[in-house]
């Protein structure tokens, strides 16, 4: 969630370390726009998650995340 250029995460509320606007440290963001037969349609919901709290909803999941390296980091 951004707050006056700021980010938090949606879960446990922290406040996601910047500088000069580049976040320094892990975090996921999502960003999805419900469609037609969906409970949900034409609403949009955008939230941001910290590496722990990515962490702990990922470890919930049934069928684990696909997970691969990669060679050029961003």
């Amino acid at each position: 969630m951004k707050r006056e250029n700021k980010i938090f995460c949606n879960r446990c509320g922290k406040e996601l370390q910047q500088r000069e606007d580049v976040v320094r440290e892990g975090y996921f963001s999502a960003d999805v726009s419900f469609g037609y037969f969906s409970n949900k349609d034409g609403l949009r919901h955008r939230w941001d998650l910290c590496e722990s709290c990515y962490d702990a909803l990922t470890d919930s999941f049934r069928i684990p995340v696909e997970e691969s390296e990669v060679s050029e980091l961003v």
